[in-house]
């Protein structure tokens, strides 16, 4: 399997991130006022976004390249992003991934902000979407990586 660096994208190379998106046709956009995490193999294989939000941190934006999919470069990433928070991470996803965010230590509908029950709700209108939380007790280790 290819080396694979999992980083934090310097402001100058956000672009990249979205042009990232684009080549596999996902509606994710990079967020300006969040962190910007990709996973690289030569060229980004996998993306994030870690916004701060009212008491913690959103996620959103997560794409693997369906070439690099089943490789655990997903879970790796997000290990990389959350290792030095200390407070909650807060993610809307559909129901079929709440198995894998939770083999991740992620636990379903978890405590979160006003701001983030609305904006979960406005989202809901229109998919099937669920809420996940990750405390900052319960890091990822390499152990459910």
């Amino acid at each position: 399997m290819p080396d694979t660096q999992y980083t934090l994208l310097d402001e100058p190379l956000w672009p990249l991130m979205n042009k990232f998106y684009r080549a596999h046709q996902s509606p994710m956009k990079a967020v300006r006022e969040a962190q910007l995490w990709v996973a690289r193999r030569g060229e980004i294989v996998a993306a994030l976004c870690l916004r701060p939000v009212a008491g913690g941190h959103w996620l959103t934006g997560l794409f693997v390249d369906p070439a690099c999919r089943e490789q655990g470069i997903a879970a790796a990433l997000i290990a990389e992003a959350v290792k030095g928070l200390d407070s909650p991470v807060w993610l809307y996803c559909h129901p079929d991934l709440r198995g894998f965010y939770e083999r991740r230590g992620f636990t379903f509908d978890p405590p979160m902000p006003y701001a983030m029950v609305e904006r979960l709700s406005r989202y809901a209108r229109s998919k099937p979407m669920i809420a996940m939380g990750l405390e900052p007790l319960v890091r990822l280790t390499d152990n459910n990586v």
